[in-house]
């Protein structure tokens, strides 16, 4: 009766065992834990988003620098893909979205080398219209990752 009891008692542990190696094989299957951490997915397309004040008097000149100074630049960086430019008449701001291969790429662009581009064009813009001050203010500067 004894024997019989401890056989019992080995038999449960091994089938509580074998459950839980079971159970375990097929939690491994769980998109949750399949789930990538945000600095995997450094060759995932990201969009820079600037939005800044532009009036609509200076707009022409806005759009002249962009061109002549952003333009030929960002398109010598390594992961540029392009860009698209746009205004909204009623509030007198432009929406700039830069399209980078992999967030990775676009943060290896030094900030010295950006804040370089960024003096040519406002001096550029101060230039062209004749004033001290440049006359774009930052709005907002974002990231916009593609959801699948």
């Amino acid at each position: 009766m004894k024997l019989n009891l401890n056989l019992k008692k080995k038999f449960q542990r091994f089938f509580l065992a074998l459950i839980c190696l079971v159970v375990l094989i097929f939690q491994s299957d769980i998109p949750n834990l399949k789930a990538l951490t945000m600095d995997n997915y450094q060759g995932v397309m990201v969009i820079e988003e600037l939005r800044l004040k532009v009036p609509a008097d200076v707009k022409a000149a806005w759009l002249n620098a962009e061109q002549e100074i952003w333009e030929p630049w960002l398109s010598s960086q390594d992961g540029f893909l392009g860009r698209q430019l746009f205004w909204d008449k009623e509030k007198e701001e432009a929406l700039i979205l830069v399209n980078w291969k992999s967030k990775e790429l676009w943060k290896n662009i030094p900030m010295s080398e950006v804040n370089v581009v960024q003096q040519k064009f406002e001096d550029n813009v101060k230039a062209a219209l004749n004033v001290g001050e440049n006359p774009f203010q930052l709005i907002y500067e974002g990231e916009l990752e593609e959801q699948r």
